[in-house]
């Protein structure tokens, strides 16, 4: 049995030792210090060489935890310029307004949260007053991502600088009467101020990583010189367990992010307690973001400590630091000095020593008020630091005390989070403190006063003007006005209008031709974002590598394995390609930031992200809800879509739904095209509408989304006649007749209307000859590109009957006329032709492919479900039965001779 005292190999024995006598030395050196001084001084000096290792170049493994202390010394901490008492009083004011807002708020039951911006108000000014670039200089300013639970506050500085006014603050939440503010960061609620949402926890950092990445982007490949723009990151310590906040830090580190910078709120409290009881969340963060590569600065005490590590001669003060886990600090916030001095430094002889030079006060003063988060010197060496580091991404990590500043009511309580309100005597206490000239006189009726200084006060000329000297109002979001991208030429469009004759082609074939031929365009080519999560030889892109190349920082540092083949794997600096390998999560946050770029950058792409259907919205459904606040726009293409044609794949992969989530997403334009040249016609009108001249009442901030198919199958001409095109944007079109199809019904032959979409139109096409030609039935096969928009048009009309508008849903304007029942039929669950049942004025049925899915052939699977042309005929049989127009025998004579 192994001695578990016993030393282990190390990896360093893997390796001949050319000096033993050498190295002897220094473990024995090692062991004399630890006996002589201790184990603690021993592991100082280790830290230390390694350390200076580290600085010397010389390869071994980081350090991965280092002293609960400050990173920057008090005495290594630069000076910051301006006025430090002025930016207390603005600080003062800002903290004052956004605890009125809230609790003036409370009366109506809007809700909102105090004790975020409390602890955090440090760490926003002193950005806002040094750091944070804007928008009215050159280049396209800082990013923000404002911790979401913090909104007060931000709305608060904006109230004092005079972007909002006082009905602005008491309409917080309360938005459907008009000059609201949203709850939280919303662009699309008020899209002057905001530029990110962020409160969708775990979101924000990860868009924040691959948005300073999209930066990288757009300078390396010429668009736009943002080199100079910065991403910061306001985040909460608790949201850090989120998956999607640390899921991309290693993406960070590789590229060398130095224009990001992680700012996280260790408050230690997440929404219903400690974040780490047992533990500490600021040291397991700092191994996390070190392991990871990246850069760490923790700024945890405020200067009252600097005495007691003064005093800390043996080391015991901060070993105890290291020791005691965060619910025990947070418990200090709450009691007297005689529990600290028993419970904290009773602990450790030396403490016990310690102790007794130090006043009550100056215990209550560390333990209650002094971390290195509220002081604006220390914060202010925090960011410095982390703007002139380069070669990797910045983590601040901030102690702070949640609900600062606001009474014992609500410093570090456990309940603060959901804390709406203080009292009228809360309120004057917190005055007292702040040393705001507000009188008892102004609270009117128990009603708290917001507090102003005036327009014209010092306190605000001072804001505006370090605002102005960094390039104007922080945050803001901004629309340049840039012109509409000319239209590709028709050419690229009308090309697949022809069909491709005897050749087999699949809808996602189609896209990505397309695709090949729009990103040539001399105007808008270089404009394209493709986007793909290491599925490009799936969808048939591996073309695109060689001639636009995979985005990568540092080009292609190796000769590639299938160099000599002609579409050869390609990485380059100016790459135009985005392959994140296997993160849908980060593709969408690469979607979202070129999306948007329009605003952030005034610089319209044009992105497309394809996926496997099954893993877009499914997955990263919540990502696809931020685009839709962020007022992003592109494409996002669901490939090897449908329940039925990914075969072989299995109930994990085969997606019978995700139609139905996006049809849940407003900003979504939901379609499912059945062939290349409705493909074609679709996304022309997206770039219309997106990108050119959106018509009147149309809202450009949407995003696109396309399912197409990995079945080769014949592609047919477009039909000809009027209408085609706006029946393929708005929903549904009559792609033939049975007359058109060459069917030949007999006089008076039963009819019925047959509406497939996506791949299903094939089976429908099928099920149309068996009708007629084994069952004397005629149909009309209609294509569905979109349930979705049919529906949405429908309620538009439904509102509008109510305003006393007449309107009629086109979907019934489309089968106005048309004989015979309504049979529907799609890839999907019924719920997906279901959406347009209501509005149909004909009998209406549907059929789907509901359940999971199944590895099998295509065939096979259609007949379990249901959907295949045999299928769909007795359907229809079925459907003509109820209405006697076929004999009642028919049906199960069809069931019998198909096998069903």
């Amino acid at each position: 049995m192994t001695d578990p005292n016993a030393i282990q190999p190390s990896a360093l024995d893997q390796l001949p030792d050319r000096d033993p006598e050498e190295t002897a030395e220094w473990q024995a050196s090692l062991d004399a210090v630890a006996k002589a001084a201790g184990p603690h001084r021993a592991a100082y000096l280790m830290r230390r060489t390694l350390e200076r290792a580290e600085a010397g170049g010389i390869a071994l493994p980081k350090l991965l935890e280092t002293d609960y202390v400050n990173t920057i010394p008090t005495a290594a901490e630069p000076s910051a310029p301006g006025d430090e008492a002025m930016e207390r009083r603005i600080t003062a004011w800002n903290r004052w307004n956004a605890a009125a807002m809230v609790t003036r708020g409370s009366k109506y039951g809007v809700g909102g949260h105090i004790a975020t911006f409390a602890s955090a108000a440090w760490l926003y000014e002193t950005g806002f007053n040094h750091f944070f670039k804007g928008k009215e200089a050159d280049g396209s300013g800082d990013q923000l991502y404002i911790q979401g639970h913090a909104s007060p506050g931000i709305y608060a500085r904006a109230f004092l600088d005079g972007r909002l006014n006082e009905q602005h603050l008491d309409n917080f939440r309360q938005e459907a009467g008009g000059n609201g503010l949203p709850s939280y960061p919303h662009p699309r609620r008020l899209p002057w101020l905001w530029e990110f949402p962020t409160v969708s926890m775990g979101l924000g950092p990860l868009s924040a990583i691959y948005q300073a990445r999209f930066n990288r982007y757009l300078t390396a490949r010429g668009i736009k010189d943002v080199s100079d723009s910065h991403v910061w990151a306001f985040l909460g310590d608790g949201e850090m367990d989120e998956p999607e906040s640390t899921a991309a830090l290693a993406l960070a580190s590789r590229e060398g992010l130095d224009n990001l910078t992680f700012v996280i709120n260790c408050n230690l409290q997440r929404l219903d307690g400690p974040v780490r009881a047992n533990f500490k969340i600021v040291q397991e963060l700092e191994a996390q973001f070190r392991g990871a590569g990246w850069n760490v600065v923790k700024t945890l005490w405020g200067t009252a400590w600097d005495e007691l590590f003064q005093l800390d001669t043996t080391g015991a003060l901060v070993r105890r630091l290291r020791e005691v886990p965060d619910a025990q600090v947070q418990t200090y916030q709450t009691r007297d000095a005689a529990y600290i001095r028993q419970d904290f430094f009773g602990a450790d002889p030396a403490l016990v020593e310690m102790a007794k030079l130090l006043s009550d006060d100056k215990i209550l003063e560390c333990f209650h008020l002094s971390r290195g988060g509220h002081e604006a010197r220390k914060v202010y060496a925090a960011y410095k630091a982390a703007v002139e580091f380069k070669g990797a991404p910045t983590v601040i990590l901030a102690q702070t005390v949640k609900g600062h500043t606001l009474g014992e009511g609500f410093a570090s309580k456990n309940a603060n989070h959901q804390m709406k309100k203080l009292t009228v005597d809360e309120f004057k206490t917190m005055r007292d403190l702040l040393e705001l000239p507000i009188s008892d006189s102004q609270f009117v009726d128990g009603q708290v006063p917001y507090g102003h200084p005036g327009a014209d006060s010092p306190e605000v000329r001072y804001l505006q003007e370090t605002r102005a000297a960094l390039g104007g109002p922080a945050p803001a979001r901004r629309v340049h006005p840039v012109a509409p991208l000319p239209a590709p030429a028709e050419k690229a469009f009308a090309s697949f209008d022809k069909g491709s004759g005897s050749q087999n082609v699949a809808t996602t074939m189609a896209f990505v031709r397309l695709i090949k031929d729009l990103v040539r365009d001399k105007e808008s080519g270089k404009r394209w974002v493709p986007i793909v999560p290491d599925e490009a030889r799936t969808f048939g892109m591996e073309s695109l590598f060689p001639s636009l190349g995979i985005y990568s920082p540092k080009g292609q540092t190796y000769e590639p394995v299938d160099r000599d083949q002609l579409m050869y794997y390609k990485e380059a600096k100016n790459g135009q390609i985005l392959n994140e390998g296997i993160t849908e999560a980060g593709s969408m946050a690469d979607f979202i930031a070129a999306s948007t770029a329009y605003a952030t950058h005034g610089e319209v792409m044009i992105p497309f992200y394809i996926f496997y259907s099954m893993f877009g919205w499914q997955r990263t459904a919540d990502q696809m809800w931020q685009l839709g606040d962020q007022l992003g726009r592109g494409f996002l293409v669901g490939a090897t879509a449908g329940r039925t044609t990914l075969t072989g794949e299995g109930l994990q992969h085969a997606d019978g739904h995700s139609p139905v989530i996006a049809a849940t997403n407003p900003a979504a334009l939901t379609y499912d095209p059945a062939f290349a040249y409705e493909v074609a016609a679709i996304v022309k009108d997206g770039l219309r509408r997106m990108y050119g001249e959106a018509a009147p009442g149309e809202d450009p901030d949407v995003f696109y989304y396309l399912t197409v198919y990995n079945e080769p199958m014949p592609q047919p001409a477009k039909p000809s006649g009027l209408g085609i095109d706006e029946g393929i944007v708005k929903g549904l079109y009559r792609f033939n007749t049975a007359e058109s199809a060459g069917l030949s019904p007999v006089a008076n032959a039963p009819r019925i209307q047959l509406l497939g979409s996506g791949t299903a139109i094939h089976w429908t096409l099928a099920a149309q000859k068996l009708l007629a030609e084994e069952w004397g039935v005629a149909s009309d096969v209609w294509s569905a590109t979109s349930w979705t928009e049919l529906r949405r048009d429908a309620l538009e009309a439904d509102a509008a009957l109510l305003r006393g508008e007449e309107r009629v849903p086109f979907v019934r304007q489309a089968l106005q006329g048309a004989e015979g029942p309504v049979l529907a039929v799609s890839d999907y669950m019924r719920q997906v032709p279901d959406q347009i049942a209501q509005w149909v004025e004909q009998d209406y049925s549907s059929l789907g492919a509901d359940g999971f899915g199944l590895s099998d052939t295509r065939e096979a699977a259609r007949r379990h479900f249901g959907v295949d042309a045999e299928s769909i005929v007795v359907a229809a049989l079925a459907q003509l039965a109820k209405r006697g127009e076929v004999k009642a025998t028919a049906v199960k004579e069809a069931r019998e001779k198909y096998g069903l």
